[in-house]
């Protein structure tokens, strides 16, 4: 984008372009249309760190394979979520490298192997095995932009033995995402035996006084335990960013060099 604006100052200091004209274009540098249903933020990555994501639900297949194949040629990693197995069938029809993580409904143009490039790791556990679709959207996403994940699966309060015999395992985490439906206890728990932050996710698994995810959504807002930040219900994606956006900042706060008294 730097060097396009300097390009277009340049034309107007040449006398090839007008100010106005050049004026209509700087507004046009951050984004990418596509048609007219879509604007592809171009800058979001140099602004805020985090490449564009494409939200599936709504979309038609045709505009979503459109979308990807315009972010191919801007980004490494190009990554849609809540991407159903039938329309997947369908993307990849037009787009035969992409790859499906089917638990994350996440598709995405990346390494088979893709390398962590950030400093510390982000722990995601999970109170049950129905929570797993929202928790493997967070580990999908984390691991895409580049950290590294450890998961702990169905180590809910129903067996606290379960969650207490992998306390290592905590006490290793960097950042923990903690994703839980029903009453959604487990990251007051968590967040009561760990040193570091913890996402609380809650999910929509419950019976019917869980509201949908509303019951857990109001546990994890009244933790007692203290640090423990909280989430939409099942955005796991939100979760893995936001785990994400703090890693970052450590390691840039440990770059900083430090003043002497």
């Amino acid at each position: 984008m730097s060097q396009s604006l300097q390009d277009l100052l340049t034309a107007v200091a040449a006398g090839a372009i007008t100010p106005d004209r050049a004026l209509v274009k700087i507004q046009s540098l951050g984004y990418q249309s596509i048609d007219e249903f879509a604007k592809i933020d171009l800058s979001r990555q140099r602004r805020t760190g985090f490449p564009e994501v494409i939200w599936g639900l709504g979309k038609t297949p045709a505009q979503i394979i459109k979308i990807i194949q315009v972010m191919r040629q801007q980004q490494s990693v190009v990554m849609a979520t809540r991407i159903t197995p039938t329309v997947f069938a369908e993307l990849h029809q037009h787009i035969p490298d992409l790859i499906y993580y089917e638990m994350a409904q996440i598709c995405a143009l990346a390494p088979l192997q893709v390398t962590p490039i950030h400093p510390g790791k982000i722990t995601i556990l999970t109170a049950g095995t129905a929570d797993l679709p929202v928790a493997e959207e967070a580990a999908c996403t984390a691991s895409l932009c580049g950290f590294e994940v450890k998961r702990l699966w169905d180590v809910g309060v129903a067996g606290i033995d379960r969650l207490l015999s992998n306390r290592q395992i905590i006490d290793d985490a960097d950042v923990l995402i903690v994703v839980a439906g029903m009453e959604g206890a487990l990251p007051s728990v968590v967040a009561g035996l760990a040193d570091c932050p913890t996402i609380a996710v809650p999910t929509s698994i419950g019976y019917g006084a869980s509201f949908g995810g509303i019951a857990p959504l109001l546990t994890m807002l009244n933790c007692c335990a203290a640090g423990v930040g909280v989430v939409n219900i099942d955005n796991g994606f939100g979760a893995a960013i936001l785990a994400g956006q703090i890693l970052r900042s450590a390691a840039r706060i440990a770059r900083i060099p430090a003043v002497e008294s």
